[in-house]
């Protein structure tokens, strides 16, 4: 069945998507690597922010305590932080705060997490806590302006309902830790932005705990953060993990319920960031690399912004160490680009997106159709994922559309570009290859070269104001068609019979 895409917009595209991506730890931006990925990024997608764990963990060095004249003493130190937000900034893109973990020395334990030790207890000196808070928020005003800061959301730790990230998983504790910093944000500007409490999915009440928390101390709350994945537990093989995927309107639905619990409390209409979302929660499953994620994940970015703020891809990059260095160059790391600027299929899912109008025209369970101020029409298609097993998912996939094209021409301009099992997929090009862990030059520039997606064009006649579009898509395809009506401007003595010199000559 045909469907035909209403003429006059039905709103607009919410770029929730494109708000915020995930990173590795704070200090890995220092790298070649990551700074050349996220110039790559930011020149093709666009991100507004960026966030990622360890801003006031060791490796950036912060937290200097010393003795001087028998007399102990902290000195804050932001040589790194200053580098990387100066990057940032020279990148088009402002920090997403995430205020954690502890410093060792000013730990009160020595729980750790992730390959790099990144320590998730409490504070053994309040006060020392509020003061390391301080001094940070304190010097990126000074260093960057107030105005600039007040856009930047400051997020209180990590995933505190896990006791993984936050010793114990210790609510109360929690809350008197955020109730300080909150307060402590609030003492250097109070418009700037405070938010939390960043629950990992799953959090049973831990949402409405902490709003009632809040509301009977009073304590400051200007947005609600948690996380969004589907994937089951975990199956482990050697530098490699698997899991089972619920389907991706999972991640729809959680997406919606932190708004849902909160109606009714005094939390409710505050902004929900989703500050990570993806298919799987782990930094080593090969399925973030694969056209099947893309596919996976299209319905997600097409509808997602209907629901939240903004969600957060995690991340931009396969530079990335929770778990240790990587072992190959594609390991199944979260990273929409694989190390060396290597573009994985879901990377284009979100350049295509970037590259759709604002205007929504329809929107349905395989395509999402919009214009742009020029009247260029864009369609996004995807074919529909089947997680029952490997070869589940169907192929010859189609998608029928009548689109309007309001133009006085006969003839549009149609240009797709694809990514699927076969086309635009480093992950297979380097199956294909043996699955080299260290590609040589040769090998990596192939890589690149078969991870752009495939591209073609043909002209569609326009009649009624309308043309029709027909797309069979691949297993797993995710594929981008934009359309502008044609000016043609071939001159009236052209003669493709010509080309060889068979035409009538001219008198």
């Amino acid at each position: 069945m045909r469907v035909s895409v209403p003429k006059e917009p039905t709103g607009r595209l919410s770029d929730a998507w494109r708000y915020c991506v995930g990173t590795g730890r704070f200090e890995l931006a220092l790298r070649r690597d990551y700074q050349d990925s996220l110039a790559t990024v930011q020149r093709e997608i666009g991100f507004r922010h960026i966030r990622g764990h360890g801003l006031l963990s060791d490796g950036v060095g912060i937290y200097r305590p010393y003795e001087h004249r028998g007399a102990r003493r902290v000195h804050h130190s932001f040589t790194y932080v200053d580098q990387v937000v100066d990057a940032y900034l020279d990148l088009g893109i402002k920090p997403f705060l995430e205020l954690g973990f502890m410093p060792a020395e000013l730990a009160s334990g020595d729980q750790t997490v992730f390959w790099w030790n990144g320590n998730v207890t409490p504070p053994r000196s309040w006060p020392e806590w509020a003061d390391l808070v301080r001094a940070t928020i304190s010097h990126l005003v000074d260093r960057y302006g107030l105005a600039e800061v007040r856009g930047w959301p400051i997020e209180v730790w990590n995933e505190p309902n896990l006791k993984e990230f936050w010793a114990g998983a210790d609510q109360e504790a929690y809350h008197r830790l955020y109730e300080l910093t909150a307060h402590t944000v609030k003492e250097v500007d109070a418009e700037l932005q405070v938010g939390g409490p960043a629950l990992a999915p799953s959090a049973g009440d831990w949402l409405l705990r902490f709003a009632d928390f809040v509301a009977a101390r009073d304590v400051p709350v200007d947005f609600v953060s948690q996380h969004a994945y589907t994937s089951g537990s975990a199956q482990h093989v050697p530098f490699g993990t698997h899991q089972r995927l619920a389907p991706s309107s999972r991640l729809l639905e959680q997406f919606a319920g932190p708004g849902r619990k909160l109606r009714g409390t005094a939390l409710a209409g505050l902004p929900v960031h989703i500050t990570e979302f993806n298919s799987s929660y782990r930094p080593d499953n090969p399925i973030h690399d694969t056209a099947l994620n893309a596919a996976y994940l299209a319905p997600v970015l097409a509808a997602g912004g209907d629901l939240v703020d903004s969600f957060s891809y995690w991340t931009f990059s396969d530079v990335f160490e929770e778990v240790g260095v990587p072992t190959a160059l594609l390991h199944g790391g979260f990273g929409l680009l694989a190390h060396r600027q290597v573009k994985k299929p879901t990377y284009h899912l979100y350049a295509f997106m970037a590259r759709m109008g604002d205007l929504l025209l329809t929107r349905g369970l395989d395509h999402l159709v919009t214009r742009d101020a020029t009247g260029r029409v864009t369609v996004l298609a995807w074919a529909p994922v089947d997680i029952s097993g490997r070869d589940a998912s169907p192929t010859g996939h189609t998608v029928r559309l009548s689109i309007p094209l309001d133009a006085p021409q006969r003839t549009a301009f149609a240009l797709r570009s694809s990514v699927s099992e076969e086309a635009g997929n480093a992950w297979a090009a380097w199956s294909a290859m043996g699955r080299p862990r260290s590609p040589d030059q040769r090998q990596l520039d192939l890589l690149r070269e078969l991870a752009e997606p495939v591209r073609r064009h043909q002209a569609l006649p326009i009649a009624g104001g309308r043309v029709d579009l027909d797309l069979t898509l691949d297993r797993h395809e995710v594929t981008l068609v934009e359309i502008t009506a044609v000016a043609d401007e071939t001159p009236p003595w052209w003669d493709e019979d010509r080309l060889l010199g068979t035409g009538r000559e001219e008198r």
